[in-house]
């Protein structure tokens, strides 16, 4: 190779939520990857990358990964065109919808999507042209009662807060382990730099957990707790607010309503009261109660573990409502919301009090859709069981739900006895081995990127452009193109046209009238400046002209454009968290909603389980790993390498009453499954709870995932039971399942 061959591209790992800059060494004459290291110029990261960012490089060279579609014939997959496998998805969908109605069709999304900014802009579109409403995602096993519950509080689902984690001074951490994370609904490079910053500025971090977690590990104070009661300890922590005068929302009051009520509902639970139920006694709650009100700026911050849990949406509200009592909300140091470049230009919204929830119900248990998506626990039962309106095709998109939502081997027969399945995926795994026909898009070295979804839950505004770092590989086809291509094949037009749909749509709401951001822009003038090259980058442009931080139209000015983006390779820096209340909220009476009808209702149920004692019963929960994300990554030898990981944990008091050793084996069984495991003797769990880390199990015989079979380990959903839900959200209940634990 000579040294021109050589070459280095700027751009971001999207590998994780934290989306670090990368700079992928590339060597032109081969079109190869040489290495992948941190950017120390990066705008957000400065260097820090985690180990998954040479995943980038092992998936680009993954001989496993899908390059050409596949079609299955006579049980197994054979090599297919493009056109030969597009035209027989798009007449096999369009015969069902015609024979059973739009809703016998559905579709599932995987969170690799949020990943990709052109499944972003795309994807509500594709949906749209299917007509369907039975819409099923990787939301509702992951943030849905967050963004419930933030919707019925701020206005907006993704109105959510997070912490100023570089100015605070005391972090909270509920259900989440940001040191495997690296930080969710958080987008935080580097947080072992990050944390340790904020211990040496004196700074406390405290973390609730039922694992000593890699994060708990490291706190200044960590307190076990008994896995789904985050909502009592929450809650206590009010209680203890109220009764010793520590309520201080500040400048929030002006705009908050409920908290009297709120203060109503908290009575119940004293410390006393919920002690025995949490595993936490009445004095730790009261003095980190103490700690949190008497912080100069303190932030509290829960995540997946608040939200998989049968009172997910209350522990997501109370997590807020403690963030408003100490004043915490909107100001630097506490929890603030970010303002991304592609996002609207005003603070004002466009539409106050709306709350889409139960617009229409699944069929068999008449369970509420949200946001326009159906709760996932309820998707092999739509197949298996409601009749003739059942589920009868399915579109999967970048998405693995037989390892990753409730009762695996539920949904793993259901999913077989489609009368067709497509896959939008690059790996033939243990859901898309079930489908029909497979189309493989480019892997993310090939493809542009810009974090779309993650610098909305950014720590510091940010914005950065990821350009490819290789060509696209000859015949392959980026998502947006494959999205565009079935949704033409199924409505009877192009994908120009739906594509022009969309910039039209865009058009309308940015440019050319007084209430748009740059009234002064006719549509034709805002098209010559973007272009006539059809794809997500023009719409992005769009987005970025036109959002709070754009040039609106302007070249010459300093304002971001796409074009301006890409030519700041190391990512623009947009400056610290800023206070946006009350401009932002959305809601019908345009105050924060202490205490929204719908959580006060539901504080009763929560009420009612407090009264029953505690069950003498072990309950499972699971846990992250730095090198994975969920299923990800376990095909990749760099990322899979070491021993095995999908171990048991189980305390040693139970380990002795249950006859299980370090090494050994154990079978544990629920309601709806059983599943054998190494067993690990570890105090890093609490008594009364075992550990399965989740998105293991790659023993499919029709997969072809050839490193992960090496260690397939377990499938901890085949343990998860699709009944359990959080009832207000319906999301699914991922941790504190009920299990029995036997040595084999």
């Amino acid at each position: 190779m000579s040294q021109n061959a050589a070459d280095v591209v700027h751009r971001s790992c999207n590998l994780c939520e934290a989306h670090c800059g990368v700079s992928v060494h590339v060597d032109r004459e081969t079109q190869t990857v040489l290495t992948v290291k941190g950017d120390p110029d990066d705008a957000l990261s400065r260097g820090y990358i985690c180990p998954k960012a040479y995943g980038l490089k092992g998936l680009q060279e993954d001989p496993d990964r899908l390059r050409v579609p596949q079609i299955r014939e006579n049980g197994s997959f054979r090599d297919a065109s493009w056109e030969e496998a597009l035209e027989l998805v798009g007449r096999r969908l369009s015969e069902v919808r015609a024979e059973h109605g739009d809703n016998a069709v559905a579709t599932y999304l995987g969170n690799p999507n949020a990943h990709d900014y052109a499944a972003s802009i795309y994807l509500p579109a594709f949906q749209r042209a299917l007509g369907t409403r039975w819409r099923f995602s990787a939301t509702s096993v992951d943030q849905l009662p967050k963004m419930v519950s933030s919707c019925l509080m701020f206005g907006g689902a993704l109105t959510i807060p997070v912490p100023d984690l570089d100015r605070t001074d005391f972090l909270l951490v509920l259900g989440a382990n940001p040191l495997a994370s690296n930080g969710s609904l958080m987008t935080a490079p580097d947080m072992p730099g990050r944390l340790r910053k904020l211990r040496e500025r004196g700074g406390t971090l405290v973390v609730v957990d039922p694992r000593r977690s890699e994060t708990a590990a490291i706190a200044d104070q960590h307190l076990f707790l008994r896995p789904g009661t985050d909502a009592y300890l929450l809650f206590a922590l009010v209680h203890v607010l109220f009764a010793e005068d520590l309520v201080q929302p500040g400048r929030l009051a002006e705009f908050t309503e409920g908290i009297d009520e709120v203060e109503a509902l908290a009575r119940t639970f004293s410390p006393d009261a919920v002690a025995g139920v949490t595993g936490v006694s009445a004095d730790e709650i009261r003095e980190l109660a103490r700690q949190l009100a008497g912080a100069d700026r303190a932030a509290v911050y829960g995540r997946i573990g608040t939200c998989t849990q049968a009172f997910g949406t209350l522990a997501s509200w109370l997590v807020d409502v403690l963030n408003v009592l100490t004043g915490n909300l909107d100001r630097e140091g506490g929890v603030l919301f970010p303002r991304p470049a592609h996002g609207p230009a005003s603070d004002q919204p466009r539409r106050k009090g709306r709350f889409p929830f139960a617009r229409w119900r699944s069929h068999v248990r008449e369970l509420p859709e949200a946001f326009g998506e159906l709760p996932v626990a309820t998707l092999a039962e739509e197949i298996d069981s409601a009749g003739d309106e059942r589920v009868r095709a399915l579109v999967t998109v970048s998405g693995n739900p037989v390892l990753s939502t409730p009762n695996g081997a539920r949904l793993e027969k259901a999913l077989d006895s489609l009368e067709f399945m497509v896959s939008v995926d690059i790996y033939q795994n243990e859901t898309t081995s079930l489908a029909d026909v497979i189309l493989p898009t480019t892997p993310p070295l090939e493809r542009e990127n810009y974090d779309m979804a993650f610098h909305g839950f950014s720590v510091h505004n940010h914005a950065k452009w990821s350009p490819p770092a290789l060509p696209k590989a000859e015949g392959s086809r980026h998502i947006w193109e494959v999205l565009l291509e079935i949704a033409a094949r199924v409505t009877g037009t192009t994908p120009e046209a739906i594509d022009e749909l969309i910039l039209g749509s865009l058009l309308g709401a940015t440019v050319g009238s007084e209430k748009t951001a740059c009234p002064e822009i006719t549509e034709e003038q805002a098209r010559v400046r973007l272009g006539n090259e059809m794809g997500p980058a023009r719409l992005l442009d769009l987005m970025l002209r036109t959002g709070p931080h754009g040039d609106r139209f302007d070249d010459t000015s300093e304002g971001l454009s796409r074009a301006k983006l890409e030519a700041s390779v190391h990512g623009v820096d947009l400056g610290p968290l800023a206070a946006r209340l009350p401009t932002l909220l959305a809601t019908e009476s345009s105050r924060i909603e202490l205490a929204p009808p719908p959580i006060v209702e539901d504080v009763a149920r929560l009420t009612a389980e407090l009264a029953d004692a505690p069950a003498d019963q072990l309950v499972l929960v699971g846990r992250r790993h730095l090198r994975s994300n969920n299923s990800w990554f376990h095909n990749l030898p760099a990322l899979a390498k070491g021993k095995d990981r999908c171990t048991l944990q189980v305390h040693p008091e139970d380990a002795r009453r249950l006859g299980l050793a370090e090494g050994g084996t154990a079978r544990v069984r629920s309601r709806v499954g059983q599943v054998e495991a190494p067993v690990e003797v570890t105090d890093g769990v609490m008594r009364g709870v075992v550990s399965l880390p989740h998105g293991h199990g790659h023993s499919a015989a029709g997969a072809r995932l050839r490193v992960a079979a090496e260690k397939p380990g377990v499938n901890s959903n085949l343990l998860t039971d699709e009944a359990g839900l959080d009832e207000l959200s319906g999301n699914a209940v991922l941790n504190g399942i009920p299990v029995a634990v036997e040595a084999t």
